[in-house]
């Protein structure tokens, strides 16, 4: 791809918050979207996240008052609801784990398959792991307050890291969905406008599960756009050391 035609999609996509109710977007359009956002970047290959597309009609309506009658939720012909899954770590860690063993087959691995193997099994646990005393926090910042005494050292230990670490991924994961989208001609609204526990229980989630954002699909149209887009001068946020 030419670097023209990337800079074309990202000035076309825009937070449109009202869409044509006249133009349908394909379902292989969001399909193949959707698709490409779980080629996005994710910490540590662990994919902790879900993407539930909301499509039909009625469930549809039932979500506008959840996203609290947003014009961009009313108007959507789509919603897909990013999630978090911190919760299927041990399943993600092992399926990991898994397509290693499988490309090794019968040889012996070598020491970077070894490396591998050894961290789905030892150190995502490790990472991931909760309990009710608080012994794998604990560990964890016992580990990176030693580890890092006179070394550099990744500071982890407790849920927020851990929250953090897979709402980004989630994020990355939102935002080639919403460029695949404009790619495609279509609009879409980024919302964090929304009742999360009335959200989670009308996908059925279980608690450990949390909603990263709900994006609102459509053919945008010119009221859907508020305006000129204004950035802040580049000097101030492009920072050259």
């Amino acid at each position: 791809m030419h670097s023209s035609a990337f800079q074309s999609i990202v000035e076309f996509r825009r937070s449109n918050r009202k869409f044509d109710p006249e133009v349908e977007v394909p379902e292989a359009v969001m399909q193949s979207s959707l698709e490409r956002a779980t080629l996005s970047p994710n910490s540590s290959n662990m994919q902790l996240w879900e993407f539930h597309w909301i499509h039909d009609k009625a469930r549809l309506e039932a979500f506008v008052p959840l996203c609290l009658g947003q014009n961009a939720a009313s108007t959507a012909k789509g919603l897909v609801v990013f999630v978090t899954r911190r919760d299927l770590y041990k399943r993600r860690a092992k399926w990991n784990k898994d397509q290693i063993l499988k490309h090794i087959g019968d040889r012996g691995p070598n020491k970077i398959e070894k490396n591998g193997l050894n961290y789905y099994g030892k150190v995502m646990p490790l990472l991931y792991g909760r309990d009710l005393l608080g012994i794998h926090t604990l560990l964890r910042r016992s580990i990176c307050f030693f580890g890092g005494l006179f070394k550099p050292f990744m500071r982890f230990s407790g849920r927020t890291d851990q929250r953090i670490m897979v709402h980004k991924s989630c994020a990355l994961a939102a935002q080639t969905f919403m460029l695949s989208m404009a790619a495609e001609g279509f609009h879409t609204c980024p919302m964090e406008g929304f009742d999360k526990w009335r959200v989670r229980r009308a996908l059925g989630l279980p608690w450990g599960a949390e909603i990263n954002m709900i994006v609102a699909v459509g053919k945008g149209t010119e009221p859907g756009i508020w305006g000129p887009r204004f950035r802040v001068d580049n000097e101030e946020v492009i920072i050259k050391h």
